[in-house]
């Protein structure tokens, strides 16, 4: 009786690492269910993203597709967020296409900059920095903005200059030609 006890469980041992490859591996987007695919961070580092996929056949449904992309993040890798976070960051799971316009938007900076996200929530807290970066917004004064004129903090900070743009190093300075 305890030797089938023991084949048995090592028959459950064995079909539980055959049919969790990805567990093993680490976080790999494309194997990823749709409903974690949102704000997950592959082994190599790489932020996983939700695509909608090309309808065939006259489908009514939007169908999904989890693809690893090629933004990198640093510190963090073989993430796949929390539910817990998702809620206190205002997020949803099945978010395609994460741009900065949420960021204008009171209600959902409110709970991005709130101490429950903000403090436990690393992963989501720096997708958020970069895309605030990326509009020449600096995340902590956007929540600092937020503190004090909510409607209006995104707007107030893009139009002050507060948070400098990126610089090319393309550019190069034009000085006046000097006057005959």
């Amino acid at each position: 009786m305890a030797f089938s006890n023991q084949i048995m469980a090592l028959a459950l041992v064995l079909s539980l690492s055959l049919a969790l490859p990805s567990t093993l591996a680490g976080v790999v987007c494309e194997d990823l269910h749709i409903n974690r695919c949102a704000f997950a961070v592959s082994s190599t580092s790489k932020r996983c993203v939700l695509e909608s996929m090309p309808q065939s056949g006259g489908k009514l449904v939007p169908a999904y597709q989890c693809k690893t992309s090629d933004v990198v993040v640093e510190n963090i890798s073989d993430h796949i967020e929390t539910e817990a976070c998702i809620r206190a960051c205002g997020l949803e799971r099945k978010t395609v296409g994460i741009s900065s316009d949420s960021l204008m938007e009171p209600r959902f900076t409110q709970k991005l900059c709130s101490p429950l996200c903000s403090k436990n929530c690393p992963n989501i807290v720096d997708l958020y920095s970069n895309l605030a970066s990326g509009e020449g917004v600096f995340l902590s004064d956007l929540c600092e903005k937020q503190l004090t004129n909510p409607r209006r903090a995104m707007i107030s900070l893009l139009s002050s200059g507060e948070a400098a743009g990126p610089v090319s190093s393309d550019v190069e300075a034009v000085a006046p030609s000097p006057s005959p």
